[in-house]
Parts: structure tokens; sequence; C-alpha cells
């Protein structure tokens, strides 16, 4: 399996051939998949799902699976959506994906809370979505939420310290500036090495193999 970060909150995952995308929003610059084999988008906020990347990702793979919660499916009901809740697995190509969470994090009392699941990748890579949902299950690498109008650092260091994956890296980030980036990376890898744990910092572009 390797895992490409891009911009902010998108993953790309291949594995035998198939690649999974995950949450391509504004803060994602347009990109090219090969053998896409499906897309899951973890809430409606458009710095993790825009029209513009669904519709170029489709032409280029046409009859792909969508997967995202309700709330999704009714903000962007011109999508072919297959709703997902948490506690469901889905089978497609050669990925096993375990939906969790249910809500996004708390933003502002004033502010609605609204649907969001975490995706859990073949048992090895956990990624929240806008939430601190666990995975509900040991796993490998976690791409780690680490700046968003929801979170304080503290809360994500407990968070990954909860879920004491073998790897970590950074994900919505988009929004910190370099010197914010740094900080969070750092109290994050602290956490990491804290339960013998290792990071990485990864930019756009960067990816791991986990073989």
């Amino acid at each position: 399996m390797i895992i490409t970060k891009r911009e902010h909150a998108c993953l790309i995952v291949e594995k035998e051939g198939a690649a999974l995308v995950i949450d391509p929003g504004t803060f994602t610059a347009p990109f090219e998949v090969d053998a896409l084999t499906a897309i899951v988008v973890t809430h409606e906020h458009p710095d993790h799902v825009t029209p513009e990347h669904l519709d170029r990702l489709r032409a280029a793979a046409p009859g792909i699976p969508l997967y995202a919660p309700a709330g999704v499916a009714a903000s962007l009901p011109e999508q072919p959506w297959t709703v997902v809740a948490p506690g469901e697995t889905v089978e497609v190509g050669p990925f096993s994906l375990r939906f969790t969470g249910g809500q996004h994090a708390e933003i502002h009392r004033s502010i609605p809370i609204i649907d969001n699941v975490g995706v859990l990748v073949d048992e090895r890579l956990y990624y929240p979505g806008d939430s601190f949902a666990l995975p509900g299950a040991p796993v490998e690498v976690l791409a780690a939420p680490s700046s968003a109008p929801w979170l304080k650092i503290g809360e994500v260091m407990d968070f990954v310290a909860a879920v004491g994956a073998r790897q970590a890296f950074p994900t919505h980030e988009m929004v910190n500036s370099e010197a914010g980036k740094a900080m969070a990376n750092g109290r994050i890898e602290a956490v990491q090495q804290q339960h013998g744990g290792t990071f990485a910092a990864l930019t756009p572009g960067d990816a791991l193999d986990l073989g």
C-alpha cells in the first residue's frame, strides 16, 4: 500500500494497481489518478469535497462509487453517492473500507453539527475526517488532523496517544503558517515517540510505502 498526501485533507491510496481518493477539496490542487476505484468523502465542508474535483475524477473513471455519509449526499444531490454510516464495511476493488464516528467535531455551539465519517482502509490506515473518533482497533498508520477551527493541539495530542498507531503523519494543515505547521508537527511527533511510534512530516506529493 502506498499513501500519497495531497494538499490539506486529500489522500491517494494505491494498492494492487488500484487507487482510492479521500477528501478532494478546495485547498487541493487539481490532480489525476490512474486506475481510480472509488472516492471517499468524510463530510460536506468544501475543504473536503468540491463538485469540480468529483466531476474531473469521475470523467476519467466513469461509474466508480462515491462513498459518503447522508449529509454529503443531501448537500450534493447531483452526484451518485453510496451513503455509508459508522459501523459499515465496504469492499471495493482490493480495498476494505470500515467507517467510524458519525459526527463532525463541534466548531462552536452556534454552528450546527454535521455528519462525518472516519475511514479505516484495510485495517491499516485510519483517517478520522474532522473528528477525534477512534478507529476501534489497532492501526498501522494514522492521518492526524493537525490544525482546524474545531481543534486545539492538546486535543490532537490526546487523540494521537489514544490511537497509538505505529506511524502518523499530519493532515488538515493548510490553514496554518509554516511556523504553525512546524509547531503542530513537533507536538504530534513527541506523542508518537512516547509510545514508541514514528512520525513522518509529509508535505503535498510525499508518499509512504507500507509494502
